[in-house]
């Protein structure tokens, strides 16, 4: 049975950029709700696009530190399928987070070494999946930056993970070969400008993978 690898493109904010990851079959889009992102997206407009992705495509919204309120109102107005925090957010209060909603609850981890690995077992119990990402810079995510993907090569995960950083279609089938990623995010690497997603890279990235998967 073939290795199927979910994609999940991120920093959407556009209908053209939705209807793109669903056409080159992106299996999640990333909403950004971090006001000091350049792909952030106001509620209003991150709930139209959620109504215009397919039923098939998951939808996450990403969450920087938000306050309990901003996170309940984003949850009522966009009703995504998935909230991603890429904050300081400690396991206990995911764990709260997780207690109180019925969708699935992500966390991103900046991995500067083995060590913040192994750290992240302390998760366990208070998430759905992690995201191992570059460790954060002037913005939380988004930077372009990859990490040492040999970290993960003899890692055990005790949690459902997916790797993004720095991810782009001409390096993606070389880090699914080194990590057996079961999933790769994209933001920046899909991008002509910060915030400005390119069709054409979205479609590139989704190939690469789908061509790692046949082959």
């Amino acid at each position: 049975m073939s290795k199927f690898t979910q994609i999940k493109i991120c920093g959407l904010n556009d209908s053209a950029g939705v209807d793109a990851a669903a056409r080159a079959g992106a299996t999640h889009i990333g909403l950004n709700l971090y006001a000091k992102s350049p792909r952030y997206v106001p509620l209003e407009q991150a709930a139209a696009l959620r109504m215009r992705t397919p039923e098939q495509v998951k939808v996450v919204l990403l969450l920087v530190n938000a306050e309990p309120d901003f996170t309940a109102k984003a949850m009522e107005i966009v009703k995504p399928d998935v909230l991603q925090f890429h904050g300081d957010e400690t396991p206990e209060w995911l764990r709260i987070q997780k207690d109180a909603t019925s969708v699935e609850i992500w966390k991103a981890l900046g991995i500067k070494d083995a060590e913040t690995l192994r750290q992240s077992a302390r998760f366990v119990g208070a998430v759905d999946l992690l995201l191992f990402d570059a460790p954060a810079q002037a913005l939380p995510g988004g930077t372009g930056m990859r990490f040492d993907w040999s970290l993960l090569a003899d890692h055990r995960h005790e949690l459902p993970w997916a790797l993004a950083g720095g991810l782009t279609s001409s390096n993606v089938a070389e880090a699914l070969r080194q990590t057996r990623a079961p999933m790769v995010d994209t933001s920046s690497g899909v991008e002509s400008a910060p915030g400005i997603k390119d069709m054409d890279k979205i479609a590139q990235f989704c190939k690469a993978v789908h061509d790692y998967d046949n082959s």
